[in-house]
């Protein structure tokens, strides 16, 4: 099982963690400090069965957060909070949670719940497999199926790698998807015999589509100004996400798997010791390879599909 946790308190993230590990359960494949945080989708691409989510967070709460993620998302949810006012617990039962545990965390109350949630998901894949079974000697399409984790969307695995470089939330990563999407097509149609389109090409293609056939020559010149700006910074957002991971933990995944695939390390390194030294320097004093950037993601997030 995997199993994915939320919540503003680092030591409850950890104990959560550690009965997980310890039990033998399965494994944590992500954690975030809160709601806001979290999508269906990168939930999704995670594998995740099973969210255990706190309900007061300072950003966007427990309920919240199930509210946005609820219609892709179709993992099992626990809410683990010290919250216990009987409305809050009612309305998230309503939203769809499985079990609601209240704090401070008992190791033996968590560990049966999470035992009774995932017979629950042994049991509904069960009943699938046999329903599945069944319906291939019958020859009758099946009235349901267990949720689809690869959707074939070179988009959703942008915005799942756009999270895990810190930069889901910018303004620039809608041009960012734009592109992905115009790089998906474009290869589909000439190939990258020789090498991706420019930059430039780039920029006046996703532009010229955004703003449709009406828009004038000025309106277009303008769109690709602004959207270069807003890449740009989203692009230096990233390099400072992914250095301050570094600066606190060397060996941290992100760090190790993200920082020198998108950036040249040394640009990393620069960046990590000018917020060591708090030199106040801006992250936009220092370049960075956009056309690398945008290349990197796009050839990752087409390997995610084809995975």
């Amino acid at each position: 099982m995997n199993f994915y946790i939320t919540d503003d308190d680092e030591i409850v993230r950890s104990m959560l963690a550690q009965m997980i590990e310890d039990e033998d359960l399965g494994q944590v494949v992500g954690e975030s400090e809160d709601g806001a945080l979290l999508d269906g989708e990168t939930l999704n691409i995670k594998k995740v069965d099973i969210l255990l989510i706190d309900l007061l967070m300072p950003q966007r709460d427990g309920l919240e957060t199930i509210r946005a993620i609820k219609p892709s998302f179709k993992g099992k949810i626990i809410m683990i909070s010290q919250i216990e006012s009987k409305d809050l617990i009612c309305e998230a039962y309503l939203l769809g949670i499985e079990h609601y545990v209240n704090k401070p965390i008992n190791k033996i109350e968590v560990l049966a719940v999470l035992q009774k949630v995932m017979e629950h998901i042994r049991l509904e894949k069960s009943i699938y497999d046999i329903q599945k079974s069944l319906n291939n000697v019958l020859q009758i399409e099946p009235k349901w199926k267990p949720s689809a984790y690869k959707e074939d969307n070179i988009k959703t695995y942008g915005q799942f790698l756009l999270s895990e470089l810190g930069i889901s939330g910018e303004s620039g990563s809608r041009d960012l998807l734009d592109i992905l999407v115009y790089l998906y097509n474009f290869e589909k149609k000439y190939t990258f015999d020789h090498e991706m389109p420019s930059l430039t090409t780039i920029y006046e293609q996703v532009a010229a589509k955004k703003l449709g056939a009406t828009a004038d020559d000025e309106d277009v010149r303008r769109e690709i100004k602004a959207s270069k700006q807003r890449v740009r910074r989203t692009i230096y957002h990233s390099l400072n996400h992914l250095a301050s991971l570094g600066l606190t933990d060397f060996s941290n995944v992100l760090f190790e798997k993200y920082a020198s695939h998108f950036f040249d390390f040394t640009v990393v390194r620069k960046r990590m010791l000018e917020l060591k030294n708090e030199s106040g320097s801006p992250a936009t004093s220092t370049r960075v390879n956009t056309k690398k950037f945008i290349q990197t993601l796009y050839f990752e997030a087409k390997q995610m599909m084809s995975e």
